[in-house]
C-alpha cells in the first residue's frame, strides 16, 4: 500500500476552524487525506506541535493520522512567524520516516511545507507534489507593505516550483499565474480544483433554516460567512446597503475568532461596527460570532443570498459551499472566483472594491426569488458535477499514481464508480 506523507505545518485538520491562520487549507488537508485514504493510501499528515500535552501521533479516519512535528515552541504562532523554525520541522520528519518505514511519495501544502518537502526530496530520493494555496507574488501585489511574509518567501517558491514533480493549481487563473509570473514547467502544472463536502452542506428549508438561527422570516438575508479580514473587503458589503435602503434587508455577518462577536478579539468586527453606524445601518447586520462546519448549513441555508468581494482570492471555499446549500453567490471577478461562481448562471460576478456595482446585482437577486432559486439549483447541480472531494481526490491520486510508477513504485488501482482504471 503507497504511503503518503502529507506536510502542512501551520495547517493542521485538527484545527478548530474560522481564526486567523484556519481556513481553506485545513479543510484541503482534512478531506483530501481522508478522501486520498478511501482510495487505498495510507496517508500521515504531518503538521506543527502547538500544545505541548498533543500527542506525537493522533488518529484522524481509517487510514489517516496526524503526526505532530517539532518546529519551535509547543505553543500557537501566526503562520508568518513559524518559518525560522521550519528546518527543526523537516529533520523530525526525517526522523519520524527513518522510524517508521518511510514514504512513497510527498505532498506539500503550502511554501514552508513545500521548502521541508523539496528538501525531503533531496534526502529520501522520492517524487514530491506541492499545492502553494496562496503565492507570495500575489500577497505582495495586493498587500503591498501590509504583507508579513518572510522575506525569503517568494525566493523559496521559486525553488519549490522548480524542484516538484507536480504543482497542483486549484483554478485556471492559478495555473497561468504559476507559469508565468513563477516560470513553471508548463507540464508539470495539474488543475485540480479544491472542492466541498456536498454531505456537510446541503440545502435545508428556508424557514428551516431561520428558525434554527433565529433571523425573521420577512427579511431579505445577505450572507457574508468566513474569516474576518481585511482583504476578504465585508466593509465593500457594508458600504453597499445603503443602497439598498427601500429593501428589507439583513446583513448576516458569521466568522471571527470568537463564538459570541467580539470587537476586541476581532479587530475587524470593531472597524465593521464603526463603518455601520458611520453610514447608518447598523440596525441592518447581525454579526453571530465564529461557527463550526457542522452547522454552517443552516446559516447558509438562511440566506436569499451569499456574499463574498475580496480583493483578491487564489481559490476560496466559501462560494462552494454557498452553492452545495443551493444559494446564489456575489463575487467579486479575482482569481479562483471566476472559476468557481458561473456568472448568470450559479450566481454574479461583480469588480472588486465597487459597492455600487454590488448593491445593483443585489437588487437583481433580490428583487425576482424565481431568478434566485434557478440559480441556487444550478449551483447546487455545479457543486456535484465538479467540485466534490471524491472527484478532486481521485483526480489527484491519479496524479500520485503516474509519479509512482515512473519511480518504479507501485500505486493502488483506482475505481470510478465501481469500474478500476488505470
Amino acid at each position: 500500500m503507497a504511503r503518503i506523507a502529507f506536510l502542512s505545518e501551520h495547517a493542521s485538520p485538527l484545527a478548530v476552524r474560522g481564526g486567523v491562520d484556519s481556513g481553506g487549507q485545513n479543510v484541503y488537508v482534512d478531506e483530501m487525506s481522508r478522501n486520498l485514504a478511501r482510495l487505498g493510501y495510507e496517508v500521515d499528515v504531518f503538521v506543527r506541535r502547538d500544545d505541548p500535552n498533543a500527542r506525537r501521533v493522533v488518529p484522524l479516519a481509517r487510514g489517516v493520522r496526524v503526526i505532530h512535528l517539532k518546529a519551535g515552541p509547543a505553543v500557537p504562532l501566526f503562520k508568518d512567524d513559524i518559518w525560522p523554525y521550519m528546518p527543526e520541522f523537516r529533520d523530525d520528519f526525517l526522523h519520524f520516516a527513518a522510524r517508521s518505514g518511510g514514504y512513497d511519495l510527498i505532498h506539500g501544502n503550502f511554501w514552508m511545507s513545500g521548502w521541508a518537502a523539496a528538501e525531503a526530496k533531496q534526502e529520501l530520493g522520492i517524487p514530491f507534489v506541492q499545492i502553494f494555496h496562496a503565492t507570495g507574488k500575489t500577497k505582495q501585489q495586493f498587500q503591498g507593505k501590509d504583507d508579513t511574509s518572510p522575506p525569503e518567501r517568494i525566493a523559496v517558491e521559486l525553488g519549490i516550483v522548480e524542484a516538484a514533480d507536480r504543482i497542483i493549481a486549484q483554478c485556471p487563473w492559478e495555473q497561468d499565474e504559476l507559469i508565468d509570473r513563477y516560470g513553471a514547467d508548463p507540464a508539470k502544472v495539474v488543475v485540480i480544483p479544491s472542492a466541498v463536502n456536498p454531505a456537510l452542506y446541503f440545502p435545508v428549508p428556508r424557514h428551516e433554516a431561520r428558525t434554527l438561527v433565529e433571523i425573521p422570516g420577512d427579511k431579505l438575508v445577505i450572507s457574508y460567512i468566513g474569516r474576518l479580514l481585511p482583504r476578504k473587503d465585508i466593509r465593500n458589503v457594508v458600504r453597499a446597503l445603503p443602497y439598498l435602503e427601500d429593501l428589507p434587508v439583513m446583513l448576516l455577518i458569521v466568522g471571527g475568532e470568537s463564538v459570541e462577536p467580539d470587537r476586541d478579539a476581532t479587530p475587524e468586527i470593531g472597524v465593521l461596527q464603526d463603518l455601520a453606524a458611520e453610514l447608518g445601518v447598523t440596525d441592518r447586520i447581525r454579526f453571530t460570532g465564529k461557527r463550526q462546519p457542522d452547522v454552517l448549513r443552516y446559516y447558509y441555508s438562511a440566506a436569499d443570498t451569499v456574499v463574498t468581494t475580496p480583493w483578491y482570492e487564489q481559490f476560496g471555499l466559501t462560494p462552494l459551499e454557498a452553492m452545495a446549500c443551493g444559494r446564489p453567490v456575489i463575487g467579486s471577478a479575482v482569481g479562483g472566483i471566476t472559476y468557481t461562481i458561473s456568472d448568470g448562471e450559479t450566481g454574479l460576478l461583480v469588480p472588486p472594491r465597487d459597492p455600487k456595482a454590488l448593491a445593483d446585482a443585489l437588487r437583481r437577486l433580490l428583487d425576482d426569488r424565481m431568478l434566485r432559486d434557478k440559480m441556487g439549483r444550478a449551483a447546487r447541480e455545479r457543486v456535484k458535477r465538479d467540485f466534490t472531494w471524491a472527484t478532486g481526490a481521485w483526480r489527484t491520486a491519479s496524479l500520485y499514481a503516474d509519479l509512482l510508477v515512473s519511480a518504479g513504485h507501485e500505486a493502488p488501482a483506482l475505481t470510478l464508480g465501481g469500474v478500476e482504471v488505470g
